[in-house]
């Protein structure tokens, strides 16, 4: 049963000013099915939020965590919950 999660994710490293947010936007946008944001916080990191099937889900974090991003992953701490929508589309905040 592939149902529908919640992904908080908060990526460290290089990942701000490179364009991370915009890739990670797309990213979502090309596998379907996704709503959320990518925000950049104070500390340095990109936090993002994605809602979705727990397949597709999935499948955004191993692309953050692919090597396949601009600038540079140094870790990705994630914790999963239950959908709150309210999210029109994937956002860049």
């Amino acid at each position: 049963m592939n149902e529908d999660v919640r992904l908080t994710a908060w990526v460290r490293g290089r990942v701000q000013g490179v364009g991370f947010r915009w890739f990670t936007r797309a990213n979502a946008l090309e596998i379907g099915g996704l709503t959320g944001f990518a925000l950049n916080l104070d500390d340095g990191r990109v936090q993002v939020v994605a809602e979705g099937t727990s397949e597709n889900c999935h499948r955004l974090l191993e692309w953050l965590r692919s090597g396949d991003t601009p600038g540079r992953v140094d870790g990705v701490t994630e914790i999963w919950g239950t959908p709150r929508g309210g999210y029109d589309g994937f956002a860049i905040r």
